[in-house]
């Protein structure tokens, strides 16, 4: 081969290995941020879809929503916080409802009320979607140590720590409603995380009420 056509095949080459380092460089940075998005999911945000009507208005069904999974690594819960956890009868599931009741904290329900403490005056509840008129009375909690009672905004038809004894006699992992006590209470340990962001389909950072 003559001298001036191996220069023209190295430089045809050129090119050709050029373009092999910048495939090789984007499939790199598709692959090392796919490894990031999938350990910051894993272990650091939630992204969940509402499957249900319990948080209304503040949450509808099929909106997507980040929860924090370090939000309580240095501070406790608050109350009012929205926060996703385990449901206490069955663990496999996740639940997103509000804090209502703090560890060692008594709560009752009364007339659509709800008093901490035996305090004369009722908690506010501004987020409620409408006047609160389904199992509304009568409810009386005393929530242990390292504990949570949890309750859904749209009180009408949220399932939440008001049935969750029930829930446990119904789903055969309580015998009696006494014995289903136990799951009416979120444990800290059960907390996954805090809801922060709703990203779809509006935006939304989460406050406290």
């Amino acid at each position: 081969m003559k001298r001036e056509d191996t220069q023209e095949a190295e430089f045809l080459e050129e090119p050709k290995r050029s373009l092999f380092r910048e495939i090789l460089s984007y499939v790199w940075i598709i692959a090392f941020a796919a490894a990031v998005a999938t350990l910051v999911n894993r272990f650091v945000l939630i992204n969940a879809v509402i499957p249900s009507e319990s948080m209304e208005n503040l949450l509808h069904v099929d909106d997507r929503v980040f929860g924090f999974r370090f939000a309580y690594l240095f501070e406790e819960p608050e109350r009012y916080d929205v926060v996703m956890f385990q449901y206490p009868v069955d663990e496999e599931k996740t639940y997103i409802k509000r804090i209502i009741g703090l560890p060692g904290e008594t709560v009752e329900i009364k007339n659509a009320e709800i008093y901490i403490d035996g305090s004369k005056t009722p908690i506010e509840e501004n987020y409620l979607p409408e006047k609160w008129t389904d199992d509304n009375d009568g409810f009386f909690f005393e929530v242990p140590e390292d504990c949570y009672l949890m309750l859904g905004d749209n009180r009408n038809i949220s399932e939440d720590a008001r049935k969750w004894a029930q829930c446990a006699v119904d789903d055969g992992a309580a015998v009696n409603l006494e014995e289903g006590q136990k799951y009416t209470y979120v444990h800290k340990d059960q907390i996954i995380g805090r809801a922060v962001l709703k990203y779809f389909p509006k935006m939304h950072l989460f406050l406290n009420f």
